[in-house]
C-alpha cells in the first residue's frame, strides 16, 4: 500500500525530553505552562534528569522507533513520509507539520507513543493536534490531523508484551531457582494518574485502570502452569498534592506490604510504559530497585516493547487499519479475546470522553 490517500504523512508523536542539564528547567515550565509551579519545584523535579546527565532517554528512544517503522514502511513499501513531534520539546509537532504543510503534505495521521486511554494518554495528544491546526490556520495554512486507535489490546502490543514476560521470567527463575507460588510475585506496572483523571477515563471506554487489568488478564493466562505466579496492578511516578488522590497502590509501598508477607522476590512487568524512558530507569530502575534490595527481595524489571519488531509491525498494522477506515474500506479491528477495539468512530472518543486535568494539582502529571 505504497498510496496512503487521504493521508500524506505519518507522525510519531511523543511527549519531548530534554538534551541537556541547561534544557531540564525550560523543559518542565514547557510541561507546567500556565500551573504556577514555583522554579524552585522545577530545580527538584530536574534532579531526576541531572541523576542521568540532565538528558532524557526518551528522545533515542524515539529515534530508534522512528527508524524501526521507517524500516517497516519501507519493507511493505510504503513510500509516505514519518515525521516525528513532540509535545514539550524540540522537535515541536507544530514546527515538523508547516514543515510538511510547506512542501505540499496537509493530511496526517498520529502514532503516538501512548497504548491507553486517559486525559493525559490520549486525550490531550488530540489537544495537541488542535493547537496545531488552529496555529496553522492563523498562519493561512490548512492541515488535519488524525490518529491511531489506544493499542493496549491490539496483538501487536500483547503479543510483544508477552514474549517479553516469558524472557523476564526465565530471567527471574535463574536468580531464584524454581518459582514459588507463596513466595514470589508479578506486579505488572504502569503510571499513577489522579483518580479524577481515572473516572473520566471510564465515561465511553472501560476506563485507564480496567485496560490495563484486561491485558494483565490476557497475559497471565497465556503463560504456562510452570511460570503462573500471583500478579497484580501496581503503580508508580505519583506527583502532585497529597491532598489529590490517584490511583494506588505504589509499588514501592506495595513490595513492603508483600515483603512483611513473606515474598521473597518479585518481577515488575513495565505494560504502562512503551520504552525506558524516565519513569521506568528512575522510578523502577533506581527506586524501585532499591526498594527490593533494601527489602532483600529477588529482582527482574521485564523489558519494554520498545523496538520489538512485534510491536512496530503492530504498529503499522494500526496505520493500514486507519487508513482503510478513512477510505470508507471494510476492515478488522483485532484485539484480544474480550476486549473491545477502539476504533475511531466507535463511540470510544465522545466528546466527555477522557475529560479530567486536574485544575486543583500544583504539580504536573510528570514527564518521561
Amino acid at each position: 500500500m505504497n498510496n496512503t490517500a487521504p493521508i500524506d504523512a505519518l507522525v510519531l508523536m511523543s511527549f519531548g525530553g530534554p538534551e541537556a542539564p541547561e534544557e531540564v528547567v525550560p523543559f518542565l515550565k514547557n510541561v507546567t505552562a500556565g500551573r504556577g509551579i514555583p522554579e524552585e519545584r522545577l530545580e527538584e523535579v530536574g534532579e531526576h534528569y541531572y541523576g542521568f546527565g540532565g538528558k532524557s532517554p526518551i528522545n533515542e528512544q524515539n529515534k530508534a522507533l522512528l527508524q524501526a517503522l521507517r524500516e517497516e514502511l519501507d519493507r511493505r513499501e510504503i513510500d509516505t513520509p514519518l515525521i516525528w513531534g513532540n509535545r514539550n520539546w524540540e522537535p515541536y509537532l507544530t514546527d515538523e507539520v508547516r514543515a510538511e504543510a510547506q512542501a505540499g503534505r496537509t493530511r496526517f495521521l498520529s502514532i503516538d507513543t501512548s497504548a491507553y486511554s486517559s486525559y493525559s494518554s490520549c486525550r490531550q495528544y488530540r489537544e495537541d493536534f488542535a493547537k496545531t491546526i488552529d496555529e496553522l490556520s492563523a498562519e493561512g495554512t490548512t492541515v488535519t490531523i488524525d490518529k491511531i486507535r489506544q493499542f493496549y489490546n491490539h496483538p501487536g502490543y500483547s503479543q510483544a508484551c508477552a514474549l517479553l514476560l516469558r524472557e523476564g521470567i526465565a530471567d527471574f527463575a535463574e536468580q531464584v531457582g524454581a518459582l514459588d507460588t507463596a513466595k514470589h510475585r508479578i506486579l505488572f506496572v504502569t503510571h499513577s494518574i489522579p483518580n479524577v483523571m481515572q473516572d473520566a477515563s471510564a465515561v465511553a471506554t472501560s476506563g485507564y485502570r480496567a485496560q490495563h487489568e484486561e491485558l494483565l488478564t490476557h497475559l497471565m493466562d497465556g503463560l504456562p502452569a510452570s511460570e503462573t505466579l500471583p500478579a497484580e496492578l501496581v503503580y508508580c511516578s505519583r506527583s502532585g498534592s497529597p491532598e489529590v488522590p490517584w490511583l494506588e497502590p505504589d509499588v514501592n509501598d506495595r513490595m513492603r506490604e508483600l515483603a512483611e508477607d513473606g515474598t521473597t522476590g518479585v518481577i515488575l512487568v513495565p505494560i504502562g510504559f512503551i520504552s525506558d524512558h524516565m519513569e521506568v530507569v528512575f522510578d523502577l530502575d533506581t527506586e524501585a530497585k532499591e526498594t527490593a534490595a533494601e527489602l532483600d527481595l529477588a529482582f527482574t524489571r521485564v523489558a519494554t516493547v520498545g523496538t520489538h519488531p512485534v510491536f512496530v509491525s503492530g504498529l503499522v498494522d494500526l496505520v493500514e487499519e486507519r487508513i482503510a477506515q478513512l477510505r470508507g474500506e471494510q476492515t478488522s479491528a483485532p484485539a484480544i479475546a474480550g476486549s473491545p477495539a477502539l476504533t475511531p468512530g466507535s463511540g470510544a472518543c465522545s466528546i466527555d470522553c477522557c475529560r479530567g486535568r486536574v485544575d486543583r494539582m500544583t504539580e504536573p502529571n510528570w514527564p518521561a
